[in-house]
């Protein structure tokens, strides 16, 4: 333990902490910064989360010892104020080394369980049979579902007799009893063999079950007495032919040795026997030290292991491994065997490893991709590279767990499977995900992990992250886009289709309705499908695809054949799309022109009659130069409504046929028709005979391709009576909107009723989903509800009556009580059409969650809605009893499809705010509306 204050004065500690953190400074400040993060101490105080009367805080680092290596250890910390009002942290420090210790002592039972031929397996609840080693070598599949250690044990390699023995073994496997028993088996490559196995149930710490299964060729008990003596024979020549020095030694004395031996110390055959340790090694710098490691161990009956150079005369400097271990019994060092290894060129190596190991460190530290050892879902190690894109500091990367780089916990127990499923199945695992910053922002990054050893996740997984997120997001923006498009395309009336190499892939919504069917009759089908009879036709035509340039437009014209038997003549192109990385496509732009068509075959027979149309007409048209605006020419009917002949009008100018007033108007009538290149419309009131007549007059420049107009045309038409007719008909059309709208909105309300009739069925029938289910019900009444207040009102919405059709549908929903008060004058503000759906839909979820937040036991009426209108604005309130979270911020949540997101997302966003604080016990959130997402209307 150890206490300390503020100003990282070390008030107290204890011996534990001493031991455990080595030498103990007097301030925090002067401690090696694996103390300092193991305390929680950055930039010369305490983290800002250690307050008094917070949860104690658990912290995990790696402290270097005095003897150079490190040691994990784990702290919880707590802060406390003293009596006189200064601050104290208090920390209990415990060992987590044991954890190291426990990982390696798992990674050399493996290796001893591969090194002794024994098969070991181990069943675990959660993780199924794990294989630690096997006894006899595969012979050509097994049954993975069964023990691991059994994987080539097949019933058909048992012998006849050792089937029952057999049997009752897989009934222990079975049902996890305890059994041991011995059976005989047929290996098809090593004969008969005799195995031995031994089930072991047991309960861990944790109260899970596991079983361990441990199989023995026990065959060599049987065959080890008649070999012995062929063994002994085949020792003695591989003592002597071995590459290993082997020498046996008795007090200390050198008894005997094999040739090897005497080659490595460079001594002749016969030299050192009798030789004792201090001669033997004198070549060393430090013999005598040397030889009394060597006692020691023996003498403590554990195996003593150097590395020794020999410089023999005239050749470059030898190493030997040196092995020194107890031959006799236990508790005599008298006997003991010493092993010498030439280990030169593996000592050559190991220097060339630790170059490369420097490399590697330079490389891993230089990277700027972001690199991490991850070992027990704990980041072990992290390069500058990690540290930069996550936003920890190095040392607080180190023993950090990943489940906090991930976006929540959800996401990182999913991606947790998938990644430990994908590196047991492929060996890595590779994909992109969002990764959580210190600063709680989320990037997305793409992942690359492999394990240490592909046959034990355990040991260790190495990943590296790239940062993605300028890509992911330019890729969901090319996506929306896509989308945008082709919504786009769904809307105009222009059918398009497009057709790669295997038929059509998709068609927009006029196309579908031009060919009569569904996207789904098409697809995959060839644009033949729609084509009439003939081999010319150009939906037949298959070279598009191939010879046209991409960007390169075909135009025909040709008749199609719809599903339902239509024949129609369109008009259209075909582009050739995409890139070579996603295929060649062919959009094909099609126009309906069966009524052009039609009318081109009338147009003959009309332009014979146009002109005795145009002078029978009673249409007054006249042709005036563009340069001078004098009259080219003129019919009868023009002449008629100015009083004179047509040949009186030719070759005049306005001034000369009207007053100054009246010339002048008409002059820059037709100077702006023929600037503007397009019909121009006027109304011109002219007296003729005393009489006021109203005539419409059209003027349109007439001009040659790419050329400025010369001649302006001007078609007037007397619509004295038209006009009055058309005053009658406007008025007799509002009336007649105004019941259709209501009829509409009529409809539409009860189709919005039957919809939420709908949902409401679904959930009854699914309840797992009921809560969604209900919140979307309570959106679509609320449209209902502006829908039905639109059926008896003529005009704009008053908010009043909205705001108290959705407080009523939202009481009927949940079987609550709403409180609605009123204040100022409500009857003179209304909603815009435009904006009554968002405002109720926003009200109708603050309503909702008012409601879904109160306790409806306590207090039954705890939900009030208010109106406040004045002068300027309007202001609905709705409170409710409860406590908004600390810290809480409206700005923080995103637009969405439900809560305050679509609260945000629904609201104008300049004509209408939204504020949510804490007035008390209650919370409330206040819709403010202005002009023009509201009106006022005019007092009656």
């Amino acid at each position: 333990m150890v206490l300390f204050d503020e100003q990282g004065l070390l008030v107290r500690t204890n011996p534990a902490f001493e031991a455990l953190a080595g030498q103990v400074p007097v301030l925090m400040s002067e401690a090696e910064p694996g103390v300092q993060a193991l305390l929680c101490w950055e930039d010369g105080r305490p983290v800002a989360s250690l307050q008094p009367g917070a949860p104690p805080f658990e912290s995990e680092a790696w402290v270097t010892q005095p003897d150079g290596s490190a040691r994990r250890l784990r702290s919880a910390l707590r802060c406390y104020r003293t009596a006189s009002g200064q601050l104290r942290y208090m920390a209990v420090v415990e060992d987590r080394s044991a954890e190291e210790e426990r990982d390696l002592a798992q990674m050399q039972i493996g290796a001893l369980m591969d090194t002794a031929g024994v098969g070991l397996a181990t069943f675990q609840e959660s993780g199924g049979w794990v294989q630690h080693g096997s006894a006899l070598p595969p012979s050509g599949g097994g049954d993975a579902g069964a023990a691991a250690a059994l994987q080539s044990i097949r019933r058909e390699v048992v012998l006849p007799d050792s089937l029952p023995e057999y049997e009752r073994l897989q009934q222990a496997l079975r049902h996890g009893q305890r059994t041991e028993v011995r059976y005989a088996i047929r290996h098809p490559e090593l004969g008969q063999r005799w195995l031995q196995t031994r089930v072991e149930p047991a309960t861990l710490a944790s109260g899970k079950r596991t079983t361990s299964v441990v199989t023995l060729d026990v065959t060599e008990q049987h065959q080890s007495q008649q070999r012995s003596d062929t063994l002994l024979r085949e020792m003695t020549t591989i003592l002597e032919n071995t590459t290993a020095g082997m020498a046996y030694l008795r007090s200390g004395v050198l008894v005997r040795c094999n040739s090897r031996f005497e080659a490595l110390l460079g001594v002749h055959a016969g030299q050192v026997v009798g030789c004792g340790l201090t001669e033997l090694f004198a070549s060393q710098p430090d013999a005598p030290q040397l030889v009394r490691e060597i006692e020691a161990a023996l003498a403590a009956d554990t195996v003593y292991e150097a590395e020794l150079s020999f410089q023999l005369p005239g050749q470059a400097t030898q190493w030997c491994a040196l092995t020194v271990r107890r031959a006799g019994p236990a508790g005599d060092a008298s006997e003991a065997i010493a092993v010498l290894s030439d280990i030169t060129r593996l000592k050559a190596q190991q220097m060339e490893l630790e170059a490369l190991a420097r490399d590697r460190e330079l490389m891993f530290s230089l990277s700027e991709v972001g690199i991490a050892f991850i070992r027990n879902d704990r980041v072990q190690r992290a390069n500058q590279a990690m540290s930069e894109l996550t936003g920890y500091e190095p040392g607080v990367m180190n023993g950090l767990a990943t489940s906090v780089l991930y976006a929540n916990e959800a996401e990182y127990l999913r991606l947790r499977a998938v990644t430990r499923e994908s590196m047991r199945l492929h060996g890595n695992w590779l994909a992109e995900r969002q990764l959580r910053r210190r600063d709680g922002s989320l990037i997305w990054v793409q992942v690359s992990t492999r394990p240490v050893n592909v046959n034990d996740l355990d040991d260790g997984l190495i990943a590296s992250y790239v940062n993605v997120d300028d890509r992911h997001r330019a890729q969901q923006a090319v996506a929306l886009q896509a989308e945008r498009t082709r919504a786009i395309l769904d809307s105009v009336l222009v059918g398009i289709v497009t057709v790669g190499p295997g038929g059509i892939e998709w068609m927009n919504r006029s196309a579908r309705r031009m060919f009569g069917g569904d996207l789904a009759d098409f697809i995959g089908q060839a644009m033949s499908t729609v084509a009439t009879p003939g081999e010319d036709h150009p939906f037949r035509q298959t070279r598009y695809l191939d010879d046209l340039v991409e960007g390169q437009a075909e135009t025909f014209e040709c008749k199609v054949k719809a599903r339902d038997g239509r024949e129609f003549w369109v008009v259209g192109n075909a582009v050739v799309t995409g890139r070579e990385s996603t295929g060649r496509q062919l959009t094909y732009a099609l126009l309906d022109i069966e009524r052009r068509r039609q009318a081109e075959a009338r147009t003959a027979e009309v332009q014979a009659s146009l002109q005795r149309v145009i002078e029978a007409a009673p249409l007054a048209i006249s042709l005036f130069d563009a340069q001078t605006l004098r009259i080219v020419q003129v019919n009868q009917t023009a002449a008629m409504s100015i009083g004179l002949a047509p040949d009186q009008l030719v070759g005049r100018t306005p001034e000369e046929l009207f007053e100054p007033a009246v010339a002048e108007r008409y002059r820059a009538d037709m100077t702006h028709a023929l600037t503007a290149g397009a019909v121009t419309q006027r109304e011109y009131r002219i007296e003729t005979d005393g009489e006021a007549r109203l005539w419409d007059a059209r003027y349109l420049p007439m001009s040659a391709a790419n050329a400025p107009p010369d001649q302006l045309l001007l078609v007037a038409t007397d619509v004295t009576e038209q006009r009055a007719a058309q005053e009658a008909r406007f008025e007799a059309a509002i009336a007649q909107r105004e019941m259709l709208v209501k009829e509409v909105h009529h409809r539409i309300k009860n189709n919005l009723q039957g919809v939420a009739g709908l949902l409401q069925q679904i959930g009854a029938r699914k309840p797992e989903v009921a809560p969604f289910i209900a919140e979307v019900v309570g959106q679509v009444q609320a449209i209902a509800q502006v829908y039905g207040l639109q059926v008896g009102v003529t005009g704009p919405l008053r908010v009043k009556s909205v705001l108290e059709a959705i407080t009523g549908s939202v009481q009927r929903t949940f079987g609550r009580s709403i409180r609605l008060t009123v204040e100022g004058p409500a009857h003179l503000w209304a909603l815009p059409e435009a904006e009554s759906i968002p405002i109720a839909l926003t009200i109708n979820e603050l309503l909702t969650n008012a409601v879904k937040h109160s306790n409806a036991v306590a207090d039954p009426s705890a939900v009030h809605c208010s109106l406040h209108c004045s002068e300027g604005d309007v202001r609905i309130g709705i409170a409710n009893r409860g406590q908004l979270p600390a810290g809480f911020n409206l700005a923080r949540y995103p637009g969405g499809v439900s809560g305050l997101g679509l609260v945000r997302a629904l609201l104008p966003r300049r004509s209408a705010s939204l504020d949510v604080d804490q007035q008390g016990d209650d919370v409330v959130a206040t819709i403010t509306l202005v002009p023009p997402g509201v009106s006022r209307l005019a007092a009656v």
